[in-house]
């Protein structure tokens, strides 16, 4: 059987109070039967001693117990001593001083002849009697006997007893009741968030990103609804993500396959010749077909960290300008100017020379791509303290600057003259982040004074 959260707690809450009543009611009456009772017993006790002397000295006047027999009067005599402290002894005919007795001890003493058998006193002496002998000139003639409080409790005691042991109970039940009370509450009003929070990842498992937990406290139960709906967005984001990713790839892959195709096709129906530009055309379109291969796959191993990175020391002010050479006559058959500014000393760092010419080329291939013709790039490397800078700076068209911190998602284009009919998987960039991030660096995208885009990079030296 299930058992609920909310049970358990109660349970548990209950239990304790339970425990802790029972606890409580079995210490206050060991108490009350070792620490009252034992005191009466001992108060007893030193009154039978007091009343011991007295009768030694009632026998020795009298010489035998008769005076006794069927007169208790005497015997109310010898059980009322002075106080110890006036020192007064025993007198027959004359009455003492009368002393407080809280106790009952004085109802519970009888005096013994030799053979035990009550004289005077309490009729009911048996076994477990506290006894002192009776000692005149050496010789026992009779017992001063008392039993003890707890065998003789008199109606009242016994009420008193009861009483208090109804009283601790009704206590108790009033501890067991209020416990029960602040169970409850605790059980269903602390729990109830946790509860929430528990449907709310249940259905979250099932698929639904679109749960969230309302946050109504700022204690830890609401630090963690905030975190579940955190974690949420973050899913649903990432479930976003992976659909627009699987969405684009098929169109990238479908685009140049499709090219491919047709070529093939029309190149079968005689439509279209073998010749040098159907393969220049095809030719192009598998190079676009394994360069977005290359780049999803390099970004698949940057993912899970695996993207190879074999650093050296190496000069990257001479591997910028290899790198920029290269794209020398594609920026001019773009129609844009370029401005190089490199330093005149080497810019060494400890760097993947390979990564760091690809992070180069597809910065530049950006630029060629997205970039008005007439326009221009400048491209300024220089040392900044401990690092090394990088800016790339173009001129029209211009990003929105909401889109500015979205340039490095992968398959992400920006609106207007940046998009998909320049040529681009949207994937450059995002890999241009995996490396510099790879390298210890940051790369960011801002408004460039030109009127286009600044993609700045700092690299550790």
């Amino acid at each position: 059987m299930k058992i609920s959260i909310t049970t358990k707690l109660f349970l548990a809450v209950l239990a304790t109070a339970v425990l802790a009543v029972v606890a409580m009611g079995a210490a206050s009456r060991w108490n009350f039967e070792r620490g009252f009772v034992g005191y009466l017993n001992e108060q007893g006790v030193e009154r039978l001693d007091s009343v011991l002397p007295n009768a030694v000295a009632a026998y020795r006047q009298n010489g035998s117990w008769d005076f006794l027999r069927d007169n208790p009067r005497p015997w109310f005599e010898i059980m009322r001593p002075a106080p110890s402290a006036s020192g007064e002894r025993f007198e027959p005919g004359r009455t003492p001083a009368l002393v407080s007795d809280l106790t009952g001890a004085v109802l519970r003493i009888a005096l013994l002849d030799t053979d035990r058998k009550v004289i005077v006193g309490f009729r009911e002496i048996r076994k477990g009697a506290i006894e002192r002998a009776v000692v005149v000139d050496g010789k026992t003639v009779g017992w001063v006997a008392m039993m003890p409080f707890q065998s003789v409790s008199e109606a009242g005691d016994q009420r008193f007893q009861k009483n208090q042991l109804r009283a601790s109970w009704v206590i108790g039940s009033l501890c067991v009741l209020l416990a029960a009370g602040i169970a409850w509450w605790i059980a269903r009003v602390l729990l109830a968030p946790v509860k929430r929070v528990a449907a709310a990842t249940h259905r979250l498992t099932s698929g639904d990103y679109a749960s969230r937990v309302a946050v109504a406290s700022h204690d830890e139960v609401g630090q963690l609804a905030r975190d579940f709906n955190s974690l949420a967005f973050t899913l649903q984001r990432n479930e976003r993500m992976r659909r627009e990713f699987m969405a684009d790839v098929s169109h990238e892959l479908r685009t140049p396959l499709g090219v491919l195709h047709g070529e093939l096709e029309a190149m079968e129906d005689g439509v279209r010749r073998l010749d040098a530009q159907a393969v220049r055309s095809l030719q192009h379109e598998v190079g676009m077909l394994n360069k977005l291969v290359t780049d999803l796959y390099d970004l698949s191993m940057a993912d899970v960290g695996a993207l190879a990175y074999r650093k050296a020391d190496i000069n990257l002010r001479e591997l910028l300008e290899l790198s920029v050479d290269s794209f020398r006559e594609r920026l001019a058959s773009a129609g844009l100017r370029l401005e190089l500014v490199l330093p005149a000393q080497p810019l060494m760092m400890f760097a993947d020379e390979r990564r760091m010419q690809q992070l180069f080329s597809n910065l530049v291939l950006n630029a060629c791509r997205y970039t008005d013709a007439g326009g221009m790039l400048r491209i300024e490397a220089r040392e900044d303290g401990n690092q090394i800078a990088i800016d790339l700076m173009d001129s029209a068209p211009g990003v929105d600057a909401a889109l500015l911190p979205r340039l490095f998602e992968r398959f992400f284009r920006g609106e207007g003259s940046r998009n998909r009919a320049s040529g681009g998987a949207g994937l450059g960039l995002a890999i241009c982040r995996s490396i510099v991030e790879a390298h210890g660096g940051t790369i960011e995208a801002k408004a460039s004074p030109l009127g286009g885009l600044w993609i700045a990079v700092r690299l550790p030296q």
